[in-house]
């Protein structure tokens, strides 16, 4: 045989008696007590853990990709794009990129013609084109010029600000914090070339961080080192053209769909186009629109992965980035510290309760399952009808997990009593005392709700302290107990001259004998009246003959409780020393 089911049924023999302790000693308090250790983890998550940050994330991923309704992108946003056509098309005369200069000083030129409300270029202009510096004078005069060009400055990792140069205050476009602002602090970045665009101050960081998964979510209002505060590109084009910007240091981007959904033309045909005597292309193309030259190119390496697409291209995200701005609905996150603990707790406590009380498997099920639909439900509609995304999938998550463990609790540990007493009869040599308490819950005939029995079921099986079987009988089931409706068979099962065992399994029938009134009542309702039983022992030959004699002491019990005995009685005889070996307790 295979080893790995050799070891897997050894621990299964070890593991099942322990569980079988858990499932007859603790009951129902294990709900709590898992509930407990879910609580613990939900605190420990809000304060160190973080666990379900992850969850946030791929929540907030998944809702964004399949969401109903997607903003449109701004009409006035168009992309020039620097593309892997257009490296081909111009490579033919100025060589592979970078181009001179010129060629963007040239398309600049003729561009602003059209009188285009901005030009961002998504382009780093770091170093001087020693091969062509008429090149580089022309394009900076061209700049000179316009008085509607952003430019970008790459903002280095921290650990090099000691080695640079330049100071925070010596940056265009920063403004110091009062109070904090350190006047010698050096930062890492790298500032365009030319003069003209260092001299104009519109220029901002276009660096792109994105979460601690890689996924790109966010995108730089501003940020803030040593007590200075240095804009993002798209801040500063959004105030140049006379829009609010928020005060927080970053916004969650509201996408506009997948990449390539703003208005996007081929760099080669618009600059072939410029170039002709008689144009082809509209001469207000590009009037009045925000207008950004970058590159999708994949081999220029400016993609990043994003919540819609892994391959998002960095234009792309500045144009998203300038149109949330632009339009002030860029997604409102709230971080929920207290309210996402909270609810996660909430959940738990209910389906605790649900599970504790034994409420009936159905109606835990629906609660569940309509607290989980709420939760999503309010995520969902938030990202698709406001602008403020609640995002519920921790308190959701922790939520499903711990049903799924008190869902797969209450299964095992019901299967487990359920097939005890059988099981361990006929897997047992020798002979053993059987005990039957047979309760009739409602005359044969009586319409009972399969539910409402099988909770009285679930009720008896965590009451008393020995191990039994609880089984629910019904002309439809198959089975050892097929033969009575209404009727509920609970059974034991002890070693001979066991008289600890025995005297445990008194003590149990007394406690659910006492208790079967209010049990029935409860759960049963008006459909049912005052419950009747009988209990009956025998002496059970274990291995193959375990079931017939199950069967015997089934049919006295029957027997016994249709003929409705009168009251209670305690057992006096010996079961070895008769062929039935019973002395019945009945009432009806």
């Amino acid at each position: 045989m295979n080893p790995f089911i050799l070891a897997y049924n050894l621990l299964l023999r070890l593991i099942s008696p322990l569980f079988l302790v858990i499932v007859s000693r603790w009951k129902n308090k294990v709900y709590l007590f898992f509930a407990g250790l879910f609580a613990l983890f939900v605190v420990l998550d809000a304060s160190v853990l973080h666990l379900t940050d992850r969850m946030h994330h791929a929540g907030f991923d998944l809702m964004l990709r399949y969401r109903i309704f997607t903003p449109k992108p701004d009409d006035d946003i168009v992309i020039v794009d620097i593309n892997e056509a257009s490296l081909a098309a111009l490579s033919r005369e100025y060589g592979r990129w970078p181009w001179p200069r010129q060629v963007l000083g040239e398309f600049l030129e003729h561009l602003e013609e059209q009188k285009p409300s901005a030009v961002v270029f998504d382009i780093l202009f770091s170093d001087p084109d020693v091969y062509n510096p008429d090149s580089d004078e022309y394009f900076d005069a061209v700049i000179a010029e316009t008085t509607n060009t952003f430019f970008p400055v790459l903002r280095l990792d921290e650990s090099s600000d000691s080695l640079s140069q330049v100071r925070a205050s010596m940056v265009p476009g920063v403004t110091p914090v009062p109070g904090i602002a350190q006047p010698d602090a050096t930062i890492a970045v790298v500032l365009p070339h030319f003069r003209s665009v260092l001299e104009s101050g519109r220029l901002g960081i276009h660096n792109i961080d994105p979460d601690p998964d890689g996924i790109a979510r966010q995108y730089l209002v501003y940020r803030e080192d040593y007590g200075w505060r240095i804009p993002s590109l798209p801040a500063q084009v959004v105030r140049a053209l006379g829009y609010p910007v928020p005060d927080t240091p970053t916004v969650l981007l509201n996408w506009r769909g997948k990449p390539f959904s703003y208005t996007t033309v081929s760099f080669a045909d618009v600059f072939d186009d410029m170039l002709r005597k008689v144009k082809k292309r509209p001469a207000d193309e590009f009037a009045d629109k925000i207008v950004l030259i970058g590159s999708t190119a994949p081999s220029l390496f400016d993609i990043k992965p994003t919540p819609v697409s892994k391959l998002h291209p960095g234009v792309e995200i500045m144009a998203t980035a300038i149109d949330n701005l632009k339009r002030g609905d860029y997604l409102h996150y709230p971080e929920g510290r207290l309210l996402y603990p909270i609810l996660a707790l909430l959940m738990i406590s209910i389906m605790a309760v649900a599970f504790y009380r034994d409420m009936g498997r159905r109606y835990v099920d629906s609660l569940a399952g309509m607290s989980e639909f709420v939760l999503l439900g309010v995520s969902y509609a938030s990202i698709n009808f406001t602008s403020t995304y609640i995002n519920l999938t921790g308190p959701f998550a922790i939520g499903l997990a711990y049903f799924a463990v008190a869902r797969l609790y209450a299964t095992a540990s019901g299967k487990a009593l359920e097939t005890n007493v059988l099981r361990n009869s006929i897997a047992q040599d020798g002979e053993m005392d059987g005990f039957l308490l047979l309760i009739r819950v409602a005359a044969p005939g009586v319409p009972i709700a399969e539910e409402k029995l099988k909770r009285i079921c679930r009720k008896l099986e965590v009451t008393g302290t020995r191990f039994k079987s609880v089984e629910m009988l019904s002309p439809g089931q198959k089975g050892l107990w097929s033969l009575l409706s209404n009727t509920l068979a609970v059974s034991w099962e002890v070693p001979v001259q066991d008289h600890a065992a025995r005297s445990q399994v008194s003590e149990d029938v007394e406690i659910i004998t006492a208790s079967l009134d209010a049990i029935v009542s409860k759960i049963g309702g008006d459909e049912v009246g005052s419950p009747s039983w009988t209990f009956h022992e025998k002496r059970i030959s274990g291995g193959d003959a375990a079931k017939a004699g199950w069967d015997r002491l089934l049919a006295e019990a029957q027997l016994a409780l249709v003929a409705g005995q009168g009251a209670p009685a305690q057992s006096t005889a010996d079961p070895s020393t008769t062929e039935n070996g019973a002395d019945e307790g009945s009432r009806s």
